[in-house]
């Protein structure tokens, strides 16, 4: 058989082999052959062919496989972008050996903008020539005056400047008046001015925001603990390490736990360096996140603030890195890959060698104890920014302030909601449940409506007349008739949810403006942010919310918040239960009282003398975390001791029990390391697929990685609709 020339070349010159990681389930970097005269280095994004199609991929560290030449296939682009800097693929590799994730998989969230591996398209502009036209007209003087300043103008935007149609700009450019030019496209946003608005600090804060600048001057890995109360300016006293950062010509990723505290903390980045810094969430428009990637790999974007998946983009030089709110479940992420953002950065920053700032009014419990260890520094504010304070905190005991029969609120609230509203000042009432009721059921037969793909009952939405599984989002319209029995107008909805608790207050005050606020609301994040805004202005009277109002948010005349149902968090065998519980209450309390007038937070509780109520009641967090802290220590948990959960999923019960117990079976004996379970999940049935969980609890300084490596390879294999996912350091029980 005859050979073509470059087989027979190929012995005499061989090839460069080179080893690229794609983005998808694989376990290491494939080898790929590089074009003759062709290079690319480690970082560099190439575009190469797997099976039928051409997928991007990055050029990886080492040596390549050793594979036959004939097999090997070509490398079909390399992109002109900037590679992947080696502190990133440092990063990328760690995650994967941490969460147990195939590489490619995390490498897949640094290629989130594969349209912007190309250079962004040059932008047509003219520039003021020397010539002049022949004859002038008054809207031609204007576009000479305008364009007299020896910049260049594209024809859209001189001719708005002007006032003029852009075949005035046509005319002139025809008799040579301008010259065509080609400009680079411009930036995502301005670049941030760290001299243009700084804050008038006091004692506290100005300590602060010096031993921040101090970090970020002397350079290298630090993780800084910023640990102040709500109100106590923490965001303005982590903006002069940003403002540092800047100056030292650096990048800053600023990670938020939730896409509907962007637009307050925009305008007030704005309002302090100018201009607002790049975003990066789920709501970007994709050809702006295109642009956001693409100027952050180049460097010219200097500071991005965005949700957890910003962690992964590809900053050419990252200088700091700011965790807020850091102690946000929200940082977790539950899908492919399983990682906490907040752990993630503190990997980041110290692969990188840079400073790390986390901060909060309510730390978490493994934060805390690695700033008493002396791991991280720590910062404290203790009081509210100018003549602040903290609202008054009082529990309302429901065994004796019971509501009224089909009520929710208790008459000590009502009293006290009047009092706001005569003084026309806000109050917020808090609970953390969607919808208008969590169970519907018939009061004739008893028939309760449930998910047909989950094991949990649907969620009423009044409003909008449905039923809606809050797991796999399933909705139906809301029956008139019990489907079981028949009988018309005798469905009752049991339990309250924001929807339910508006209705009451529109009751009681049929004049006040209520403002309802959750994640599912019609018009998404664009309109909570409009209602946002409405509620700082003063045009809502009384504002009804979930957890998105109970943190990050300034409402100058909010001085009344009253918790609904404070006992929800405390019913359910989560180890962070009390901690969550007095966190959340802790931030939407803090939403009183931050503008100076006299606050108030009332709390609604039928366990008043548990220690989360008590340590709202006295003001003393610190007893409760001691408290917390001893406990988590006695119980071996996380900080003092290492949890992995692998959950079982498949299509049938009787796979996923079977394959549960021979992953069981299967576990390696190891000291200081146990298995437990597997237990049906709490949440037995999601999205039509059945769940089983085991636990791995470990000694702290154990291998809990190579002990779950040991027990997926000794295990039965996966087959059929199985699924085995491994989630480290887990944050959800369910």
């Amino acid at each position: 058989m005859a050979k073509d020339s470059r087989q027979i070349t190929g012995g005499l010159f061989p090839r460069k082999v080179v080893p690229v990681l794609i983005p998808m389930p694989a376990e290491r970097a494939y080898s790929y052959a590089l074009p003759e005269g062709v290079d690319a280095g480690p970082g560099q994004i190439v575009q190469v062919p797997l099976g039928p199609r051409l997928v991007a991929g990055i050029v990886w560290d080492g040596e390549a496989d050793v594979i036959n030449p004939d097999k090997l296939r070509e490398v079909t682009q390399v992109f002109d972008c900037p590679p992947i800097v080696e502190p990133m693929r440092r990063f990328i590799d760690w995650v994967s050996a941490y969460t147990l994730s195939p590489p490619g998989l995390v490498a897949r969230m640094a290629l989130r903008a594969p349209a912007a591996f190309d250079p962004e398209p040059m932008i047509n502009a003219l520039r003021l020539t020397s010539a002049r036209p022949e004859r002038l007209t008054a809207a031609r003087q204007r576009v000479l005056e305008h364009a007299d300043n020896g910049l260049a103008w594209t024809k859209s935007g001189l001719a708005h400047a002007a006032g003029v149609t852009p075949s005035v700009i046509d005319g002139l450019a025809a008799q040579g008046v301008f010259e065509p030019v080609r400009l680079p496209p411009p930036p995502v946003v301005a670049a941030p001015d760290p001299d243009y608005s700084p804050p008038a600090l006091e004692a506290g804060q100005a300590e602060a925001a010096d031993a921040l600048r101090a970090t970020v001057a002397r350079g290298g890995f630090g993780a800084t603990l910023l640990d102040g109360v709500t109100g106590s300016g923490k965001t303005e006293v982590y903006f002069e390490a940003i403002a540092e950062a800047v100056r030292q010509g650096r990048q800053v990723l600023i990670l938020l736990p939730e896409i509907s505290l962007t637009a307050a903390f925009l305008d007030r980045f704005h309002a302090r360096f100018g201009t607002r810094p790049g975003e990066w969430h789920s709501e970007l428009a994709p050809r702006t996140r295109e642009k956001v990637w693409r100027q952050t790999a180049e460097g010219q974007l200097r500071v991005v603030a965005g949700a957890r998946s910003a962690l992964f983009l590809p900053f050419a030089d990252l200088g700091l890195i700011i965790v807020d709110e850091e102690h946000d479940p929200a940082y977790k992420q539950e899908d492919r890959v399983f990682y906490n953002a907040r752990d993630m950065a503190v990997v980041r920053a110290r692969l990188a060698g840079i400073p790390v700032v986390l901060a909060s009014a309510t730390p978490s419990i493994e934060t805390r104890v690695n700033a008493a260890q002396g791991r991280y520094q720590h910062l404290l504010l203790e009081s509210r920014y100018a003549d602040a304070g903290l609202p008054d905190l009082k529990l309302v005991d429901l065994r004796r302030h019971a509501p009224a029969r089909g009520g929710f609120l208790s008459p000590v609230l009502l009293k006290a909601m009047a009092d706001t509203l005569e003084r026309k000042e806000q109050s917020l009432l808090f609970l953390n449940r969607r919808g208008y009721a969590p169970l519907t059921l018939c009061r004739v037969c008893g028939h309760r409506f449930e998910c047909p793909q989950c094991s949990s009952w649907l969620v009423e939405h009044r409003f909008r007349e449905q039923l809606q599984c809050h797991h796999c989002g399933h909705t139906e319209r809301t029956p008139n008739a019990c489907p079981s029995c028949g009988t018309l107008d005798h469905l009752a909805a049991c339990g309250p949810g924001i929807e339910r608790i508006a209705e009451e207050a529109d009751k009681h005050f049929p004049d006040a403006r209520v403002i309802v606020l959750s994640s599912d609301m019609a018009g998404g994040t664009r309109r909570l942010r409009i209602e946002l805004e409405a509620i700082a202005r003063g045009e809502a009277d009384i504002v009804i919310g979930t957890q998105l109002v109970a943190k990050g948010h300034n409402f100058p005349l909010m001085t009344l918040v009253g918790v609904v149902d404070a006992d929800l968090g405390l019913s359910n065998g989560d180890p962070r239960a009390a901690e969550r519980t007095y966190q959340l209450l802790s931030q939407v309390t803090g939403r009183a009282g931050r503008s100076g007038r006299k606050s108030l937070g009332l709390i609604q509780t039928f366990q008043p003398q548990h220690p989360v109520m008590q340590a709202l009641a006295s003001g003393d967090p610190h007893a409760f975390y001691e408290r917390e802290t001893d406990e988590r220590s006695r119980a071996m948990l996380p900080p003092f001791g290492r949890l992995a959960s692998v959950i079982i999923s498949a299509a049938t019960r009787p796979e996923a029990e079977t394959h549960a117990r021979g992953m069981r079976a299967a576990a390696p004996a190891a000291p200081g390391i146990m298995v437990l379970g597997p237990a049906e999940a709490p949440l037995a049935l999601i999205r039509g697929r059945y769940r089983f969980r085991l636990l791995v609890h470990g000694e702290r300084g154990k291998d809990m990685q190579g002990f779950i490596r040991q027990m997926l390879a000794q295990g039965p294999k996966a087959r059929g609709s199985v699924q085995v996912q491994v989630d480290i350091d887990p944050q959800s029980f369910l």
